[in-house]
């Protein structure tokens, strides 16, 4: 292959295709026109005599040769676009580019509003594309170079990666305001918090068995009336005797929006730790030290307002 007279654009194209699985999803990724990105297709196929894609009832299906190709031209993309990020300047308040963050819903709730703000105000032609992590394989979306930085309960998962702690967060009882099991002093009796029907919130990945734990040491039980997504947290509890456990800061974002009232348990409660991971490979880049900079920031004001004993 003549090298020298060899479109680098087409890998772009190559790589975009393989992740979408599509010729149409690869266009509008790369705001492009899907007959562009056909005819790309069709240049690079002739280049490497290879069909490289299959039309399927899934999608395009790489051939053993483009799946071959398929890692040795991310890697080469990614440490590129590396280079390229790391010799340019970065000035927040005049840049444009989008960063891709993970998130879990702790951090959706509680950190995610509080960073967009930030980020509004110091950079604003920078664009959050904020995705639920649930569902995600972060590690590799990180080593793909899908993900910028990724915010929740995680720890490094190797040595390619770096985390920071960012919040100390405990539990809270919520519920609605003017509820007769809410005591003067800011507290719920232990066997109030066990007479109250519970909302269980689902979806969290906040495990309160601990609250089990400690209600069976005095000999209560609590009653689960409800099992029910995060989401509905706040409107279930305005609306019924209910009470929910749930992460401190959680709990007081949902009473900043709803007419809920935060009381501390009459035990203490374990700790949930929200830290920041990010690959190795970006710790020198001025656009991504800025963004771990704020982040961090944010966490450090929330940790002060939120929980200023801790």
């Amino acid at each position: 292959m003549n090298w020298r007279t060899f479109d680098l654009n087409l890998l772009v194209i190559f790589d975009a295709v393989l992740r979408e699985r599509s010729a149409t999803g690869a266009a509008a990724k790369l705001n492009m026109t899907q007959p562009a990105v056909s005819q790309a297709l069709a240049r690079l196929r002739g280049a490497v005599k290879d069909d490289l894609f299959v039309r399927t009832p899934d999608g395009m299906e790489p051939t053993p040769y483009a799946a071959g190709l398929a890692d040795p031209v991310r890697r080469a993309l990614q440490e590129l676009s590396t280079a390229l990020d790391g010799a340019a300047e970065f000035q927040p308040a005049t840049a444009e580019r989008v960063f891709t963050v993970a998130l879990n819903n702790h951090s959706a709730l509680v950190i995610a509003p509080h960073l967009a703000a930030a980020v509004a105000a110091e950079a604003p032609g920078i664009v959050l594309d904020l995705r639920p992590s649930g569902t995600l394989n972060v590690a590799d979306l990180l080593d793909r170079g899908e993900l910028d930085v990724a915010i929740g309960g995680l720890a490094a998962p190797g040595e390619r990666f770096n985390d920071v702690r960012l919040l100390e967060d405990g539990f809270a009882a919520v519920l609605r305001r003017g509820h007769p099991a809410c005591a003067f002093d800011g507290t719920i009796g232990i066997e109030a918090l066990a007479g109250i029907p519970h909302l269980a919130v689902s979806s969290t990945g906040e495990g309160t068995g601990f609250v089990d734990e400690e209600l069976a040491r005095h000999g209560l039980v609590r009653h689960v009336a409800l099992r029910a997504p995060l989401l509905a947290t706040a409107a279930v509890l305005a609306q019924s005797e209910m009470v929910a456990v749930l992460s401190a800061g959680a709990a007081q974002e949902f009473a900043r929006y709803a007419p809920l009232q935060v009381l501390r348990l009459p035990f203490a409660s374990p700790h949930l730790t929200t830290a920041l991971l990010w690959h190795r490979r970006l710790d020198d880049l001025a656009a991504h030290r800025w963004l771990r900079s704020i982040v961090i920031r944010t966490a450090k004001a929330l940790q002060h307002s939120l929980f200023p004993n801790r």
